[in-house]
């Protein structure tokens, strides 16, 4: 999957949230200053060029949804992440973890049980 800007990444999370939406609905749910129509319609055109969202035409406008979900996008960071800054070892990603005191013994114990329970 390619890279997302914090921007793109928030608008793909109304599609998420609301499901399909057309352009005009998308900009109703935007914080004030709103964003112009243009822009958010750019931004949704370069998520479809990214390949997270689809669209439907309905005549001479479109509604668009998301191709991706949410928690695919999620493990695709997430590997991205372990494979760039930790050599692909999760192991490491724990041990950075515990050494910035991010996770505490009790959490560890909790996740070697989640483990052993699933394994089974």
């Amino acid at each position: 999957m390619k890279k997302l800007t914090p921007k793109e990444e928030e608008i793909l999370s109304y599609f998420w949230n609301k499901g399909p939406l057309f352009i005009k609905e998308l900009l109703e749910l935007q914080e004030e200053p709103k964003p112009h129509y243009n822009t958010l319609s750019t931004i949704v055109r370069t998520l479809e060029e990214k390949g997270y969202i689809g669209y439907k035409a309905y005549g001479n406008t479109y509604q668009y949804y998301a191709l991706v979900t949410q928690e695919q996008y999620r493990k695709s960071s997430l590997n991205n992440v372990v494979h760039r800054f930790f050599g692909n070892s999760y192991t490491s990603v724990v041990s950075s973890l515990i050494e910035d005191e991010e996770l505490t013994v009790e959490e560890l114990q909790e996740l070697i049980e989640q483990i052993k329970k699933g394994k089974k």
